[in-house]
């Protein structure tokens, strides 16, 4: 008997899945598989088999399915109390960067060595982050709570944001923004993070010509270990400026940028045609170091063409349409803000690594969430789908307990009769 209650549990609890969130991650998951097919030649040429790339991703891939399955059944209070928990955890990783067990890769140590993989924690301490700041805004009942709460947030988002900024500023300024468009949704008074802002953008400003005026025009260099980047970060600024400005037609040195300068080489050829090459005939794959990893897009552009770029768009900001429209369907401020929190991080941090890879932007090391190559980075996106699918499944459930107790009421009134 007890079996068949589970069962009937299970079943019921399945028709609250969210059929949305899981297309949109499938055909995320699809269009992982098939760029990664295309984009890890170079792999292959440095001396791996050609398929333990793909089967690795595979893995991570397939575990990050189950755990977003498991995750959207779980209660939201376990979410929150896990996100409290594991922004410590991240807190003390990112600490640990810093240390011996920090792996630098490309002049930035932003792994740890954990043996048999390696993690990057700034990824992990996003997703918490954005969840204990969503659980403290939606302790804001007066102006009271409103300052004491900004402080507190501001103080941990600080904590974070400055483990991460010595070897990753890109995300440093994504997750920055995110919380400062979660101020504005819950309503916090634009004195506070208006003041915030101006702020921060007043210490960008400052540090920039700092750098540039009293290092790099002179010739000097920075001895500070941890500062050593700063150098990388105006290069990349300048060499973006000097990009708008320059003509159109006027031709690259491919020692300029060689990734940059073959990117854009991808994207040409890929544009040629609406449906670019098609799949599987990459010529610029062989020649792209980060192929499969920050300039997956470049890859998909050469092989899809605008079609496959627009449709991939077109994913990313369905998972922040279909999340506006949970956030206004249901009530709940707490869930309406970690919806909005999660799915904002997504779409910025896709539209980001899409606007490096067509040499809009800065070059930021930002991926292409659950489409370039990394277990930390499909682990974590899955884990995003999780939770969202965990709320939207929450209030769905909500709702009808709501309705179905508004319908027990109505009929539970007697019938007044009037005598004539």
């Amino acid at each position: 008997m007890k079996i068949n209650e589970l069962i009937q549990k299970i079943k019921q609890q399945c028709t609250y899945i969210d059929r949305v969130y899981w297309l949109l991650f499938g055909v995320l998951i699809i269009v992982a598989i098939l760029a990664l097919f295309s984009a890890s030649s170079t792999l292959a040429f440095a001396g791996d088999n050609t398929l333990n790339p793909i089967m690795n991703q595979m893995f991570f891939i397939v575990v990050g399915v189950a755990l977003a399955f498991v995750i959207q059944f779980m209660p939201r209070s376990w979410i929150r109390i896990g996100g409290y928990i594991g922004l410590i955890v991240s807190i003390v990783l990112l600490i640990l960067t810093y240390t011996s067990m920090g792996v630098e890769i490309n002049g930035a140590k932003r792994w740890l060595d954990l043996g048999p993989i390696r993690f990057q924690p700034s990824e992990l301490a996003k997703l918490t982050l954005l969840i204990v700041v969503s659980d403290l805004l939606s302790q804001i009942k007066n102006a009271e709570d409103e300052k004491k709460y900004f402080f507190i947030v501001v103080a941990i988002t600080g904590v974070v944001c400055m483990l991460i900024f010595f070897n990753n500023l890109s995300t440093t300024l994504l997750l920055g923004g995110v919380v400062l468009i979660m101020f504005f949704l819950a309503r916090v008074k634009f004195k506070y993070w208006g003041t915030l802002l101006g702020i921060v953008l007043l210490l960008l400003t400052g540090g920039y010509f700092i750098v540039k005026k009293a290092y790099i025009e002179p010739g000097r260099k920075i001895e500070a270990q941890l500062l050593k980047r700063v150098v990388t970060w105006v290069n990349r600024v300048d060499n973006t400026v000097e990009e708008w400005k320059s003509p159109a037609d006027q031709k690259y040195s491919l020692e300029d940028d060689y990734q940059r300068t073959i990117a854009k080489v991808a994207i040409a050829h890929g544009g040629a045609s609406p449906f670019g090459v098609l799949p599987g005939n990459s010529t610029e794959r062989n020649f792209l170091p980060q192929a499969f990893a920050d300039y997956i897009f470049a890859i998909i552009v050469e092989e899809s063409g605008i079609v496959g770029a627009l449709f991939l768009m077109f994913i990313y900001l369905a998972i922040l349409f279909r999340s506006c429209l949970i956030s206004s369907k249901y009530a709940e401020y707490s869930a309406m803000l970690m919806v909005m929190g999660l799915a904002l991080m997504l779409t910025c941090q896709a539209l980001v690594s899409m606007m490096v890879s067509v040499g809009i932007g800065p070059v930021t090391g930002q991926p292409l969430p659950m489409i370039s190559r990394g277990g930390t980075s499909a682990l974590v996106t899955s884990l995003y789908f999780g939770i969202l699918m965990c709320v939207s499944r929450e209030q769905k459930e909500l709702q009808e307990r709501q309705l179905s107790s508004i319908v027990a009421s109505e009929e539970d009134v007697p019938d007044i009769q009037i005598d004539n």
